[in-house]
């Protein structure tokens, strides 16, 4: 049996306040997306995006698909006019476009207080079948991809003198298996957990804290778009994932993540670093087998 639809058919209309975050700087990786058109559905980092804009923070956001980025800075700007968005083009799997990508967020608000690495993606492959390419190319732009922004940024956070958060998205698949053959995804996603608690115990003393996010079965455009596909293969992608049994007995959306986030970008996160925070429904506690 599916799980019932999330509300993000019908976005949240407000969101958690911090009265510590109007007028910090936010950088957003992967802030586009891709998905039907019209769809009220957001992901991840378009979700982010909003939650941290209605907080007054000034967001500064890549994609490497040009088009979605602007596309989530005129839901932004639609949504709150006086709201401070830029967005530009940036393939994290080059560090050449990552400097870029820092040197124009700087340029334009003059410092970085939140960088949230929000790119992913997966291509299916277990162990003995998935190429070496598909296999390095995972771990580039799921794991390199956050190396890249955090060596980019630490320098200007740590010359800022005023701390700074960093928060990774990762995945459950870190944490166990899911039914679905994606070993490249799920050990790039549990090295980027190692990463962040490392580098959270590294920069503690300097204020910087590092902190992940590691999200469940969330419905977002990608998993839309594979409902919606002709291909089998991935409506069987669609199925697997709306139709777990998850404990609290429906499947989460991208602002489930965002407000994770965003608390962990807040001072109301102060005390907490080199932390992975499941948001999952209860999930990879569970048996599978429901409550």
């Amino acid at each position: 049996m599916a799980l019932p639809r999330p509300a993000a058919n019908e976005p949240p209309t407000s969101f958690p306040s911090y009265p510590d975050l109007p007028g910090r700087i936010a950088l957003i990786t992967g802030i586009g997306q891709v998905g039907i058109p019209n769809s009220p559905t957001w992901g991840n980092g378009a979700a982010t995006a909003r939650v941290l804009s209605s907080n007054g923070v000034k967001i500064f956001g890549c994609d490497i698909n040009l088009p979605a980025a602007e596309t989530t800075k005129a839901r932004l700007l639609a949504l709150k006019p006086d709201a401070e968005v830029e967005v530009v083009r940036c393939d994290v799997t080059k560090q050449s476009d990552v400097d870029e990508f820092v040197r124009l967020a700087v340029a334009r608000f003059g410092r970085v207080d939140i960088l949230v690495n929000n790119v992913g993606a997966t291509r299916p492959g277990d162990p003995a079948t998935m190429s070496e390419d598909d296999w390095m190319g995972q771990i580039d732009v799921n794991l390199h991809s956050v190396y890249r922004c955090c060596h980019a940024v630490l320098p200007i956070m740590e010359a800022q003198g005023t701390g700074g958060s960093v928060v990774n998205n990762a995945s459950i698949t870190a944490l166990r298996y899911i039914g679905k053959p994606q070993i490249a995804y799920a050990t790039a996603k549990a090295a980027v957990i190692r990463y962040t608690k490392s580098a959270g115990v590294m920069y503690a003393p300097k204020g910087i804290r590092f902190n992940a996010v590691v999200p469940g079965l969330m419905y977002t455009p990608l998993v839309e778009n594979f409902g919606a596909s002709e291909k089998e293969e991935d409506r069987e992608v669609f199925r697997k994932i709306t139709e777990h049994n998850v404990p609290m007995g429906k499947i989460g959306d991208s602002f489930d993540v965002a407000n994770a986030v965003v608390w962990l970008a807040s001072d109301a996160s102060r005390y907490v670093t080199a932390h992975a925070l499941v948001v999952d429904g209860a999930i990879t506690e569970s048996t599978g087998t429901g409550g």
